[in-house]
């Protein structure tokens, strides 16, 4: 065993205090999610209030118009609640549709891809159920920096400079507000977006004006869904603009859609691990292929490895393209998902006896009550991987093929009363949906990740979530909410996520030490993102993984691509123990995200 212990140095040091902890994917949205406690709200009044701030300081990575899944654990309460904040597919998304049109694929950018916005009414019902402050107090920070300026992020101005001929050409709403005086916006410099400014003031202002506090939540609610906002979405998605197809499309998302959604409360995924009871989204979405990797890893001696031992990263690889093969075929938006197969100890026992010493390169579903697997026909193909939302700082903003790749943002709060937030925001792209003028935001694209082959789980339908990839996590420890933690990342986040669950867990990394180890991910199974290739036994590993271990992986068969040694995964953890010592940590990688508190 070669890594039992915590190193005596990390990138930071854990935050260690009792008075509440924030850990976000930009020191922006952490400082404000602290200011919130500070001010006496509560976790998810912060939650809420750095979400809506990463919404305009990382408007590459997520904005107004995307979605975010939230698991919540009250003081006092074993139980977790998930806020499914994932909007839907609007009533004439249909597989006729994309036929007519002659797709094979819904297109990663543009109008045809937009869902339901989930994001604003997700924060909402978060504030309403959970939280105890005003909307307009929470989104004073978000308008603040949307009117006033936020500096440029390297990563920003790469993401434009990659889609400025797009927005020159074709998209002149976005040239509008992301080409400020017409050019790119230099690394450090002051960025501004009135109109989005302009929509949340007026939000706020018909929140204040019902003067209760819940009212005032519900008309601003009413407002983006069912009032101005919805009717200037449906205008401007009438007009056929460029997407990844390469032929312009209108698109088919109404104000009646956006009328029709509600944030629903919802039952987690769960799986009891030792002491532990870890907490996903249910099959809606990918969170339960972490506790299929997690039950698989059971039947292994982990405690007889180490962090960069090639024995644990070859094991950890292996589970990991069996639980993804299951999610290929049996997850989705449907009511007869075999979960509780998927997720037995029965059924753990019988696919881990398909991990051999050598890397496989088959795509393995299996078939839990008897189920025969199906796949979709992107589901077999091979091509170029790493076409899905990037890692950090790797690659262009835009693929071989055309498409434009997003990510996605991250918070974790716990205050000193115990009610403890995951959160992982998304969608809403800069780069990926062209800006509704009127609003300062444009749409999400998350309608990519549905298959348009009729009768499958994740086959697109009306009023239907696609396979969405965000997956926050939330953890407790003898019945008590423990950990909340969280990564960016696409198909990686429940990779990155189980390594640093395991460095913590079995291997006793503190938060921050768990966060900084090197890490992984395997690309053998389909992106979720268009164009949905795969590149069979791949796998991509931070070179401080070692060569011995890298040179060993690819003895057994696994085709390596090595990276930097600080470029996967953008890791945030919160934690509480049982005498209120609160703990957190947050990613260096990226040079973005930070955690605060005391």
């Amino acid at each position: 065993m070669s890594s039992g212990a915590t190193p005596s140095m990390t990138t930071r040091p854990e935050l260690v205090g009792d008075f509440g902890m924030v850990g976000s994917t930009h020191w922006l949205a952490s400082a404000v999610g602290m200011g919130v406690l500070e001010r006496g709200g509560n976790a998810f009044d912060a939650a809420a209030a750095a979400g809506f701030t990463l919404q305009v300081v990382e408007p590459h990575l997520n904005g107004p118009g995307g979605e975010v899944p939230m698991l919540v654990a009250t003081a006092g309460s074993a139980d977790v609640q998930v806020v499914a904040g994932q909007g839907p597919a609007p009533a004439a998304a249909t597989p006729e549709l994309f036929a007519d049109l002659g797709l094979d694929l819904v297109p990663g950018t543009g109008h045809l891809a937009a869902t339901v916005p989930g994001s604003f009414d997700a924060w909402c019902t978060l504030l309403d159920r959970f939280g105890s402050m005003s909307l307009p107090d929470v989104l004073a920070p978000a308008i603040g920096y949307a009117r006033r300026g936020y500096p440029v992020l390297p990563a920003i101005a790469r993401t434009i400079t990659a889609v400025e001929q797009l927005f020159r050409d074709h998209w002149p709403t976005s040239a509008a507000v992301w080409l400020p005086g017409g050019t790119v916006p230099a690394v450090g410099s002051r960025l501004t977006n009135p109109a989005l400014a302009d929509t949340y003031e007026r939000l706020a202002g018909i929140a204040a004006a019902a003067g209760d506090r819940g009212a005032g939540i519900a008309a601003a609610r009413d407002e983006f869904y069912r009032g101005g906002v919805a009717a200037a979405i449906e205008q401007f998605v009438r007009t056929p603009l460029m997407d990844t197809s390469g032929t312009p499309h209108a698109g088919v998302l109404t104000a009646a859609d956006l009328a029709r959604w509600q944030t629903p409360l919802e039952a987690p995924a769960t799986l009891d691990v030792g002491r532990y009871r870890v907490a996903k989204t249910a099959a809606w979405g990918q969170g339960p292929v972490l506790l299929q990797q997690l039950a698989l890893l059971a039947g292994f001696d982990l405690a007889d490895t180490g962090v960069n031992d090639p024995q644990l990263v070859h094991v950890v690889l292996e589970c990991a393209k069996l639980a993804f093969a299951d999610r290929e075929a049996f997850y989705g938006d449907v009511p007869d998902v075999p979960l509780a197969t998927l997720l037995s100890s029965a059924y753990a026992d019988e696919r881990r006896a398909l991990v051999g010493d050598e890397a496989s390169r088959d795509l393995r579903p299996g078939r839990p009550d008897g189920r025969e697997p199906v796949l979709a026909r992107f589901g077999v193909a091979e091509g170029a991987a790493g076409t899905g939302e990037p890692t950090i700082d790797v690659g262009p903003a835009v693929d071989a093929r055309g498409g434009t790749r997003g990510d996605t943002c991250h918070v974790d709060v716990v205050d000193r009363f115990g009610n403890m937030i995951s959160a992982t925001p998304s969608g809403g792209w800069l780069q990926s949906s062209p800006v509704v003028p009127s609003l300062g935001f444009g749409l999400g694209t998350r309608a990519q990740m549905f298959s348009v082959q009729p009768g499958l789980p994740n086959s697109v339908a009306p009023g239907k979530r696609p396979r969405t990839t965000l997956s926050p996590s939330l953890a407790l420890r003898d019945g008590a909410p423990y950990l909340a933690f969280g990564t960016p990342g696409g198909d990686q986040q429940d990779q990155w996520q189980l390594q640093f669950w395991l460095f913590h867990t079995v291997f006793g990394l503190n938060l921050q030490a768990a966060i900084d180890a090197a890490t992984w991910h395997s690309t053998h199974f389909p992106s979720s993102f268009f164009p949905r290739d795969a590149s069979p036994r791949g796998a991509v590993v931070e070179e401080r993984v070692g060569a011995g271990t890298i040179a060993e992986l690819r003895r057994r068969g696994h085709d390596v691509t090595v990276v930097d040694g600080w470029t996967l995964g953008r890791l945030s953890a919160v934690s509480r123990d049982p005498d209120g010592v609160l703990r957190a940590g947050a990613n260096p990688r990226g040079a973005q995200g930070y955690a605060a508190g005391r």
